[in-house]
């Protein structure tokens, strides 16, 4: 049996070893263009699809065994296990066969390189890399953790572990993006391992810690350099610009027969908190939970003395301050003076102290990126932006404004970022494209969030300026939904200039991904990234249902 489409086939029965009876659900209206089927099913997952595998190995096994005759006096209804129904649930599915072709790359695990610059269980590494490869997986991308090559003096670097690891990515003929990581990794969403800054950075932060982010309170956030100090010769003598340029150059250099074989397809340059151009204004360590709205992050003494010099050039030297009513980190817009609708976020003051905070943000992109065109002149350079997503439907947008993003409602706070990625010539590399609005509003409806809209102005901002846009998943990912969701982003039907992704990197592998069912729901979005075709479009198989006495 089939349903014909908009001129498609496609197939919606399965063959099933007995006793099962099959059942079609009648249809809801169909879509029309490039829409196959009809109602969303929400976390669709190839469930029957594994349970018919299991039947016909079953029944492969039992080929030489007697045939035993079936007696038609038992009653059906009297089986303690019997399946009552194995119904086909169609969902709602646009066909990608013949689009863009957007490759999709893999992060490995944080801690595939441990504390002694070695390769964690490389045998099982190994195998998990043959099995990407196997469904043609574009690559990988990892992480070079300053804290583990620039580990215990200044400018003394070990990469021997990451050689290692690059020879077994290119004997299997893969890709690789190389993230320079400048940043504390443990803390944050995902994180399952502790990798600090280096021991010598640590040793300076004991005795000047104003070389970190500071919240009003005078907390110091460890987890990257504030960004008044790059400039600044507080690192045994070099400025964090410096050091920064040290480390990827060295990189450059150690690495020169991967680049010129174009196994390194792309660096991301770190430039702040948890790898993206962000201030930490969200910390867990500090008691941030979603959906807070986190707090400033400019009280070290470098930061401060910026923001008092331009309020002397503004002439407002009173204007030298962080706002005093902003609150907590878990506090809400509403619930401040300074961003609740109508508040000082947009008076004359919050209206300097944004812009200064946002421009800081951005002048510390343009010059780390210049450094880096300079390390790899000649290469792809990316950077990372978050999708702070919560409060986005609000006036103020405050999530983001503690973050540096300036977007409230009556600005365009990733216009301005996009130009700067454009000067670099820098891709931009976006989150966030798996989450759907309707979901947040149902999980979290206090928070107001957009996720969706947030991803349209960011894409278009970057598209705009002409810079390539990639993305990455913020949560685990492992439901057809969800897939469907970064398709929809990477590949937007209605964009009249057939914009795309420039690639996708999937976060990330482990276990659960692994898993036979998550593995086969993975392989069908890779092809349908590819621009594939797959067998089963539109048609969800559920869980099959038993029924016992």
């Amino acid at each position: 049996m089939a349903i014909r489409l908009n001129h498609t086939v496609i197939p919606v029965s399965l063959k099933l070893g007995a006793p099962a009876k099959v059942s079609a659900r009648s249809s809801l209206p169909f879509s029309v263009g490039d829409w196959r089927g009809v109602s969303t099913f929400s976390g669709a997952r190839s469930l029957v699809s594994a349970k018919v595998k299991q039947r016909e190995e079953s029944t492969e096994e039992e080929e030489d065994q007697p045939v035993p005759v079936e007696d038609d006096s038992v009653d059906d209804e009297d089986s303690t296990d019997q399946l009552v129904d194995e119904e086909i649930v169609h969902v709602e599915e646009r066909d990608f066969t013949g689009t863009a072709y957007v490759p999709v790359y893999v992060m490995l695990p944080l801690g595939v390189i441990d504390m002694n610059s070695e390769v964690v269980e490389p045998e099982e590494l190994l195998d998990h890399l043959r099995t990407l490869k196997s469904v043609n997986v574009d690559g990988v991308m990892l992480d070079c953790w300053w804290g583990i090559v620039e580990a215990h003096t200044p400018q003394v670097y070990n990469w021997s572990g990451y050689k290692k690891l690059f020879q077994m990515i290119r004997d299997l003929g893969l890709k690789i993006q190389v993230v320079m990581s400048f940043h504390e990794c443990g803390g944050n969403v995902g994180d399952d391992v502790h990798i600090q800054l280096p021991e010598w950075v640590r040793e300076i932060g004991e005795s000047n810690p104003d070389i970190y982010f500071t919240d009003r309170e005078g907390r110091r956030n460890t987890e990257c350099l504030t960004w008044g100090i790059d400039k600044q010769r507080v690192l045994r003598g070099r400025t964090a610009l410096e050091v920064y340029f040290d480390y990827m150059r060295s990189f450059r250099v150690e690495f020169d027969e991967f680049f010129e074989d174009k196994i390194i397809s792309e660096i991301e340059v770190g430039l702040g908190a948890c790898g993206e151009l962000r201030y930490p204004s969200y910390p867990a360590q500090f008691g941030w939970k979603y959906p807070g709205i986190g707090e400033f992050q400019c009280y070290d003494k470098y930061l401060m003395k910026s923001l008092k010099e331009a309020a002397e050039v503004r002439g407002h030297s009173f204007w030298g301050r962080g706002p005093d009513n902003t609150e907590t980190y878990n506090s809400t817009p509403h619930g401040t003076g300074f961003f609740r609708d109508g508040g000082d976020y947009d008076s004359y003051y919050g209206r300097f102290f944004l812009n200064w905070y946002s421009r800081v943000l951005i002048d510390h992109g343009d010059r780390v990126l210049g450094m880096a065109n300079l390390a790899f002149e000649g290469n792809c350079i990316a950077a990372k932006l978050s999708g702070i997503h919560w409060w986005y439907k609000t006036a103020s947008h405050a999530a983001e404004l503690t973050a540096g993003f300036y977007n409230s409602s009556n600005r365009d706070g990733y216009g301005p970022i996009a130009a700067m990625f454009k000067k670099h010539d820098a891709a931009l590399n976006f989150t966030c494209v798996e989450l759907r609005t309707l979901d947040q509003h149902e999980d979290f409806p206090e928070a107001l969030a957009d996720p969706e809209g947030l991803v349209w102005q960011v894409l278009n901002a970057a598209w705009d300026a002409g810079i390539p846009v990639a993305s990455e998943n913020a949560l685990p990912c492992y439901d057809r939904e969800g897939y469907n969701k970064i398709l929809e982003n990477a590949k937007p039907l209605t964009d009249p200039d057939g914009r795309h992704l420039s690639c996708f990197t999937y976060l990330r592998l482990n276990p659960t991904l692994m898993e036979s069912k998550n593995f086969i729901e993975f392989e069908r979005f890779l092809k349908r990234m590819h621009g594939e075709a797959v067998p089963d479009l539109g048609v969800a198989p559920r869980t099959l249902e038993t029924k016992s006495e």
